[in-house]
Parts: structure tokens; C-alpha cells; sequence
């Protein structure tokens, strides 16, 4: 078939629209891709990955620490560290308020399987009834360091007592001062009104002389108080440990070496020391909670002395894992646990523990001796 002159004058336009149509679609933005129905993204289980959900789920521990600017969010991030064991252990550590919320958190928030928080938190909430047998709920798999409590205060307050009457910062709601503060001055009978605000800020407050001082419970030394600006004549003002506060509280120090800027040279300012422990719920054997929390222990004792290295908090290193908490059940699992490193020891060394412990030694705690010749063992391994 024979084309005419037209046709084959076309050819070479419809040649060059054909070039410039595919020239045009390779430079053009992507087509827009409708968004799928509200409510209807896929799932992982729907997208073949319920073996990824499984295995992220399996052997995660959660653990509520704190502020940012505390220590039991550095001792949660540290924990994570060195129990890290891919998909057989993971540990996920959550920056909470502190304390008081990490213990409604963990009796209230889905997800949280263990919370640090301060001896005296328990005695308040059985003091006040506000969570109902709150004592057979929660229990504690070991102590871990005393926290100091911290009053730091404007040039014009040399005591606790010149605070009556004043406003003082309890840093924010749920922080441990939120409990420490009102037994602190209840006790010693001085009247203050609490400001519920967080500490870097309330120190901004303090400059204009709104706030008279302000709490702080954590372990020393403390990025709060080390990376202070120069601020003349605001000073830590001593807390004198006495009968009233032997309960729950130990006496403590804070020194020169702790704080190099605000205390001088040769001098210590007297203070209380709050245990912080490592706490659990009293979950059932044999539930999903329970086996997390049950490999968490196992590896928190046989990988505890990764926590001593220099790396670490230098806090970890006073930490007694046998040692038990005032007014407080360990959970029977740790228990049990330290029974069965005990009882290690004392079958690898019975003449030496024989030895070192005699039956008739006053305060003589048999399973705790064992627990330390064990602990000795395993730090020359």
C-alpha cells in the first residue's frame, strides 16, 4: 500500500511528539499515590512480619527510670547496656517524672515491668492508703545506691529551719522530693509550701528570690549541681541525721570532691540518704510478665560485676545485692536467686566459710556470708 504526501509529512511530527511525551513523563514528578482509608494500614501480621513483632516482644524488660537530669535514668540506660543480649534480653529504659510515677506506672501503665524508685515511697503510700495493699503488690529485687538529698538554697537561708513560712521546689509531680519533702519537714516540724516545678527551672526561680530552695534526691555527684553557673553565695544547707529519720534513711555526706564549686575545700555538709531500689510487681508464675522478669534477674546477678567497670556510675560499685530494704518483700524470685549463688559458694569454699562466719558472731546472717564469699569468687573470674 502506497502512502500519499500527507502521511509521510505526519511521520516525522508524531516522531518528535512521541520523543518530547517521553521526555516530559521521565522529568515529571511522581504520581500521587491515594492515601489508604483511616483505620486500614496494614498490619505486621498482615504484612507477613508477625515473626518481627514476636521476636521484638518476646524478651524486651522494661524499665521506668526518670528525669533526664536524675540518676535513675542513668542507672536504667547503664542496665540496658550491660544486659543487652540481642533477641534473647533487651532492655528499654523510659524517662519518667521519677519515683512516685514510676510506681503508679508500674501499676497502672500497660508495658512497665520494673520501676526504680526510693524506699520511702512505699512507706508513704502505706502511711496515706492511697493505693490499697500496695505492700503485696510491688516488692523489690535488690537495693541499689543511697541517694543523697540535696537542699540547695539563696545566700539568706543557713538552715532547715529558715525555710518555715517560705516556698521550697519539690521538683516536678511525681519526683522523689515529692514524698522525701513532706516526711523531711513534717518530721522536724517546719512548715514550707511546695512548689511542684522541675529543679532547673525552680533554680531560675531561686535568682529572683520566688523560690527560697529547692530538693533534690538522686545520687551524687549530680550534673544539676556540677554544671551550675557561678551563683554567689547560694550553698547546700545540712540535714542532721537523727532518730527520726532512721526508718527508712541512712546518714550521709555531700564533700569538696562531690561538688568542687559550691563546697569548699576541707569542709562536708550533713545530710539523709534515701535507698533507691529496684522494684517489680508480684506477677503470677507462669505469665508473660513473669518469664521477662524472671530472665531479667538471671542476668542482672550473673552479669553484675559488668556494672562495676569504670564506664559506669561510680554508684554501682556500693551496691549490696544481698542487702535487705526497711518495710519492703523481695521478690521471691531474686530470692531465690541469691540462695542459689549462696549456696554455690559455700559448696566451692566450705572451710573458708566456716571460717569466716562463726554461728555465735552477733547479727550473723548465714545466707548473707555465703552471698559475699560468692561475690568475692566471681570477681577474681
Amino acid at each position: 500500500m502506497r502512502m500519499n504526501a500527507s502521511t509521510r509529512l505526519l511521520e516525522p511530527l508524531v516522531a518528535i511528539a512521541l520523543l518530547l511525551a517521553l521526555s516530559a513523563a521521565a522529568h515529571s514528578e511522581p504520581p500521587i499515590v491515594a492515601p489508604l482509608p483511616q483505620g486500614r494500614a496494614p498490619t505486621a501480621a498482615a504484612s507477613g512480619e508477625a515473626f518481627k513483632v514476636a521476636r521484638a516482644n518476646d524478651w524486651t524488660v522494661s524499665i521506668a527510670g526518670g528525669l533526664l537530669e536524675g540518676t535513675f535514668i542513668r542507672f536504667a540506660a547503664e542496665l540496658a547496656k550491660a544486659l543487652d543480649d540481642g533477641d534473647n534480653l533487651r532492655i528499654l529504659p523510659i524517662v519518667s517524672h521519677g519515683a512516685v510515677e514510676n510506681v503508679e506506672d508500674m501499676l497502672y501503665l500497660r508495658g512497665i515491668d520494673i520501676a526504680i524508685t526510693y524506699s520511702d515511697v512505699l512507706y508513704q503510700y502505706k502511711k496515706t492508703g492511697q493505693i490499697k495493699n500496695i505492700d503485696q503488690r510491688i516488692s523489690y529485687i535488690s537495693e541499689l545506691y543511697v541517694g543523697e538529698l540535696h537542699v540547695f538554697a539563696r545566700p539568706e537561708i543557713k538552715t532547715l529551719a529558715d525555710l518555715e513560712g517560705k516556698k521550697v521546689g519539690f521538683n516536678a509531680q511525681g519526683a522523689g522530693p515529692t514524698v522525701t519533702g513532706p516526711i523531711l519537714f513534717e518530721r522536724l516540724g517546719i512548715h514550707v509550701e511546695p512548689v511542684y516545678v522541675n529543679n532547673s527551672i525552680a533554680i531560675e526561680q531561686m535568682k529572683s528570690g520566688e523560690i527560697a530552695a529547692i530538693l533534690h534526691t538522686v545520687g551524687k555527684p549530680n550534673d544539676l549541681f556540677t554544671k551550675l553557673p557561678p551563683m554567689p553565695g547560694f550553698h547546700f544547707i545540712p540535714v542532721d541525721y537523727n532518730s527520726k529519720f532512721a526508718d527508712y534513711y541512712v546518714p550521709t555526706t555531700l564533700t569538696h570532691d562531690d561538688y568542687p564549686e559550691l563546697i569548699p575545700s576541707g569542709t562536708q555538709i550533713d545530710s539523709i540518704g534515701i535507698p533507691a531500689v529496684l522494684a517489680s510487681y508480684n506477677w503470677p508464675k507462669g505469665s508473660d510478665h513473669f518469664r521477662r522478669i524472671e530472665r531479667f534477674i538471671n542476668y542482672y546477678f550473673d552479669r553484675f560485676e559488668l556494672l562495676k567497670q569504670p564506664s559506669f556510675h561510680p554508684k554501682w560499685r556500693d551496691v549490696n545485692l544481698a542487702a535487705k530494704v526497711p518495710g519492703w518483700a523481695r521478690y521471691w524470685v531474686a530470692d531465690q536467686k541469691i540462695a542459689q549463688m549462696a549456696s554455690s559458694a559455700a559448696d566451692q569454699h566450705p572451710s573458708a566459710a566456716a571460717e569466716a562466719s562463726p554461728a555465735e558472731t552477733p547479727g550473723y546472717d548465714p545466707l548473707f556470708q555465703q552471698f559475699l564469699s560468692w561475690r568475692r569468687q566471681h570477681q577474681t573470674q
